[in-house]
Formats: C-alpha cells, structure tokens, sequence
C-alpha cells in the first residue's frame, strides 16, 4: 500500500528495514541446520565421532554426491562441518543495533546453503520445519546483501522480509475518487489474535491474506500444525463471528508464483489427500478456494483475488477491484443498490 499509495519508501525508510533482512538471514540457515540435526544427523560430521577411520585409511571422496568411501567399503554422507554449523548456530545480530553482518559468518553461511545435499534436504523436509518463502532469495543474495559494504535494501528486498506483527498498526491513504481509506494491520501469530479479534465489529471491509504456498509448511509456533490448516481455521472463526456479521471479505490467495513452482515437487495431494488435480494450477487453485468457500457457514461475502504480493503491477490491478467492492459496499450501506 505504501509503494502504491503513498509515493514508496525514501532511501532512508530502505535503510530501516537492513537489520530485520539480516535477522531472516539467520533464522533462515538456523532453522535449515537445526533441522538437519533433527531430521538427518547423519549429514553432519560430528568431531566426537570416531568411528571413521583416520585419514591414511580413507581411500578417496567421491565428487558426485561427497560421501566417503572408506577401506572397507563403508559409504558415509558427513559432508557438513559441525563446527561451522555452531559458529553460525552461535551468531547473533539484534534489530536493535547498526553494525553490519559478520562478513565470516556471512561466507560460512554461503558455503552450507550451496551444499547440494543440503538443497535436496530443504526441497524434501521442509514440510517438517519452519521455513520462511524468501529463504532461497535471500540466501541466495548473501553477497549482495551481507558482504557489499555500501548494502542498501531493494524495494524488492523489503517485499520479502517477514516482520513479525504485534499489536495492531493503522495506515491511512487516498486511493483516489475521494476514497480515503484506514487500514489496520493485524498480528496473524496465535498469541496476537485475542488483542484485535473484537475490535472491528464496525469495520466495512476485511482483507484476509493467505500464502497458497503454505500448503506444505508448518506454524513457528506449532511444528505439528500445516500453515495452510491454520490459516482455514482462522478464516472460518472470522467468517462466523458475531463481531464481523455485517462485513465483506476480501481473499487474497496470495504467493502464487512459489505456489506454482512447489507443486511439481511437492505434491498438494500429500497433505490434502482429498485433493485429485495433480500437479494442474487451475485446479489447485481452485480447490483451496473451494476449502476457504466451505468454512463461509454465515454467508459472508466473500470476494477472492489470485495474488502475487511482490509484483506490484498485480497488486495495482487487485486493489482497482477492492476499490470497486468497497465503493459498492458504501453505496448499499446508503441504500443504493
């Protein structure tokens, strides 16, 4: 809304957003190692561990997938360093401070994201742990990002850094026509719904977005919970309260560029067993539409836009539509149909 509406962000509200890229750095590659140590220890070479045998008895590497192969014929996969893996595990960097990131960590963290082994782990695991969407974008911008010593986020960077919402933030913009509108921002996280839930029984409009990528994620709060899952759960509470009886609601199924990449490999199906389309887009589309519709018991209405939030031409057209829903809302509330 502030790029669309509201003449972007100036150089210095960019530089603002430097320490929250960072922190997702790091959450992201903590999250990735720590999973590995939960779900495939065995891909880390552990210091303690002496029962490979000593270096004169190793008899070569491998090149195709690093594995060691032994006098014995053993194979073995430890191919990630243990004590890398806790120098990154031990960094910190606070949202509080200026300090640029440490440009050693930086480079470890480089080298253990461009481990094919580990790339594989991630397209296969990540249904079993937290996981941001801009992982791979940012950690694929290490460079750019935590070793240029000149760093100035991207508009395009800033679309990709997830903030944690707490509380409930307000902004108000003209979208032309004399059409002033007051959007509140809302925290989505468990623990922040109870603070914002009753205070809008007199709000015209409610825009609920939903990552369509996280068909195959879980919560941070709630490894064993699908995001997706969550997400109808609360659709269906706001849809069938008492405090929203009289509102419009607005669905963005957002993120369908990651959508439609993650369906060839990780298959909708797998975790919506209902769900026959395949690998077809249309189709798994509109069969999570199909689920938000069907947890609508109040009749709410209910109006759903495909999304792609960091492409803001789309937006642009998305919200000419909302405008639209929400003048007609205004004139019907005056009695004009």
């Amino acid at each position: 809304m502030k790029i669309l509406h509201s003449n972007g962000y100036t150089p210095e509200e960019l530089e603002e957003f430097t320490p929250f890229i960072y922190k997702n750095i790091l959450d992201c590659i903590k999250n990735i190692i720590n999973a590995i140590i939960d779900l495939d220890p065995d891909l880390v070479k552990n210091p303690d561990d002496d029962s490979l045998e000593d270096e004169s008895q190793v008899t070569g590497i491998t090149s195709e997938n690093n594995k060691i192969a032994t006098s014995n014929g053993t194979l073995r996969k430890h191919i990630l360093d243990y004590n890398t893996l806790n120098e990154i595990l031990d960094y910190e960097y606070s949202l509080d401070t200026i300090e640029p990131f440490n440009s050693e960590i930086a480079i470890k963290i480089k080298e253990v994201y461009n481990i094919p082994e580990v790339r594989n782990f991630i397209n296969k695991r990540q249904g079993e742990f937290y996981l941001i969407d801009s992982t791979s974008y940012f950690l694929s911008n290490i460079d750019r990002i935590c070793l240029s010593q000149d760093y100035l986020p991207t508009v395009m960077d800033v679309l990709r850094t997830r903030k944690k919402t707490s509380g409930i933030f307000d902004f108000k913009f003209d979208m032309g026509n004399g059409l002033n509108i007051h959007l509140y921002d809302v925290g989505g996280q468990r623990s922040e719904r109870k603070k914002w839930i009753h205070c809008f029984d007199n709000v015209q409009l409610i825009i609920f977005a939903v990552g369509l990528s996280e068909y195959d994620q879980v919560l941070l709060e709630e490894n064993g919970q699908n995001r997706l899952e969550e997400s109808l759960l609360l659709f269906e509470s706001i849809c069938n309260s008492r405090w929203f009886s009289r509102t419009s609601v607005v669905l963005f199924l957002n993120k369908i560029d990651v959508f439609s990449q993650k369906l060839a490999y990780s298959p909708l199906e797998n975790y919506f067993p209902d769900y026959s389309g395949g690998a077809d887009l249309n189709k798994a589309v509109k069969y999570i539409l199909y689920r938000f519709q069907q947890v609508n018991r109040s009749g709410l209405k209910i109006y759903p836009h495909v999304t792609c939030a960091t492409d803001t031409s789309n937006i642009k057209l998305v919200m000419g539509a909302v405008k639209a829903t929400i003048l007609e809302n205004s004139l019907k509330d005056i009695g004009i149909d």
